[in-house]
């Protein structure tokens, strides 16, 4: 079981080796360019940003985040949101491009954040990238891309089936596609957990250092 299980995995790796490779480029690429945005700020505008962080950097230290609980389903919905609309857009051939597009601000939003701690606290801010963005970004990152690169290659499969006139069966990858958007909502779901219960803990042992 283990061994098919492997295969299967190996396979489908190999199949969809290139689009990972492209979606890593295009991620890096949204990393860079939020981190160059940062740079590009008005003074005021970094100060007011400035002003929040350290307006939430004080209210984790004293008490961690205020209700866990909705924080943890604010978190949760924003994921399922993210990922519901990827597999949307992967069902349909014009949503190719968007789900590109949500990757790369994807990339964007975390080179912004990371650019922007790094820019104002310097060694510090590099610690709070790994303890406060890092850890759960481990698990969202990939789910997010093998989501992203699951919703591409159904889309070109039915850009094959409907377009180009190829006969090819389409129901048994929709379950398979399906089947791991909600596996990865699994491991987002375990991210959003993270985020909520852990993340805060270390940002508070950094703080009160």
């Amino acid at each position: 079981m283990r061994s098919r299980i492997g295969q299967t995995i190996h396979v489908y790796a190999k199949e969809h080796q290139s689009l990972y490779w492209f979606t890593i480029v295009l991620f890096t690429m949204g990393i860079i360019f939020g981190a160059v945005i940062v740079n590009s700020l008005p003074l005021a505008q970094r100060q007011e940003l400035f002003g929040f962080l350290q307006f939430f950097f004080s209210s984790i230290g004293e008490k961690g985040i205020p209700e866990p609980n909705m924080h943890f389903q604010q978190s949760f919905g924003y994921y399922a949101k993210t990922v519901g609309i990827m597999w949307v857009l992967g069902l349909s051939i014009i949503g190719l491009p968007m789900i590109l597009l949500l990757l790369f601000l994807k990339g964007v939003v975390i080179g912004f954040t990371v650019g922007f701690l790094v820019n104002q606290l310097q060694w510090q801010g590099v610690t709070f990238a790994l303890m406060g963005v890092l850890p759960q970004n481990l698990l969202v990152v990939p789910a997010l891309m093998i989501v992203g690169v699951s919703g591409i290659s159904f889309s070109l499969r039915l850009i094959r089936t409907r377009l180009l006139s190829k006969r090819d069966v389409i129901m048994p990858h929709f379950m398979g596609y399906s089947l791991l958007v909600l596996a990865m909502l699994a491991v987002l779901t375990i991210a959003a957990m993270f985020e909520t219960f852990v993340s805060p803990k270390l940002m508070q042992i950094v703080l009160n250092q």
